[in-house]
């Protein structure tokens, strides 16, 4: 669904994603609020996937509305990629996107564990889908070091939110274990083509097996570093 060429976004707020200041410490990072327009968010979300459990849900699939699809059609475009290259500094023209979306989180304990992301992940994009947030916990940390207390900035999941960050062996990032309906998106430009059919079919595993209660329990009560299913 990517647009050709560099036509003008349907969603985005393109001024604003390029006025963003890109923060150094302690990784790269920029933050952008209103990055979807506020006129939208009631029609935007009704448009959007309906995700009833827990964990990350690939673009194939997933199944939403012509609204939400103006969203993705931009994210997916040539314009964005630009955008992100400009602020970063960084050539993606070889570098395909991968989309997953989180729906819900249940506040286990093996959610939201700190990470710095797949090698094979060159910068990660998060946006915000949730109605609210009126949680403390919950919100994705910038993290400094791999304790999520060592929090640097924290990311509501809201619409409209887009944070986005430089993949590299420090860039750590996760959230304090909440319960709720935690809509948010994440953007991957990846290494290979290869590696994006490896994380879709291995996410449309996991939702095949999220789709039976037993499954799902099995899911649930797997510790993370035994689980094969998001």
């Amino acid at each position: 669904m990517a647009q050709n060429g560099d036509a003008p976004f349907h969603m985005l707020n393109e001024a604003a994603i390029a006025a963003a200041e890109l923060r150094r410490d302690p990784y790269d990072y920029t933050f952008i609020d209103h990055v979807l327009p506020p006129d939208q968010k009631e029609p935007v979300l009704a448009d959007a996937p309906e995700i009833n459990w827990r964990g990350s849900y690939g673009l194939p699939d997933l199944k939403y509305g012509p609204k939400f699809g103006l969203v993705i059609e931009d994210l997916l475009s040539d314009r964005f990629r630009h955008l992100v290259e400009k602020k970063f500094n960084i050539d993606l023209s070889d570098k395909p996107p991968c989309i997953v979306m989180m729906g819900n989180t249940t506040g286990a304990y093996n959610e939201g564990y700190a990470h710095p992301d797949s090698k094979h992940k060159i910068i990660t994009v998060l946006v915000g889908f949730s109605a609210e947030w009126p949680y403390e916990r919950g919100k994705l940390r910038v993290l400094r070091s791999s304790d999520r207390e060592d929090c640097a900035f924290e990311f509501s999941p809201v619409y409209g939110n887009m944070l986005m960050f430089r993949v590299g062996d420090n860039s750590w990032h996760g959230f304090l274990p909440q319960k709720g309906k935690r809509m948010s998106l994440q953007l991957c430009y990846v290494d290979s083509k290869s590696y994006v059919r490896k994380e879709y079919l291995r996410h449309s595993a996991s939702a095949w097996a999220k789709s039976y209660l037993l499954t799902r329990k099995i899911i649930e009560w797997a510790p993370r570093k035994l689980k094969v299913f998001g």
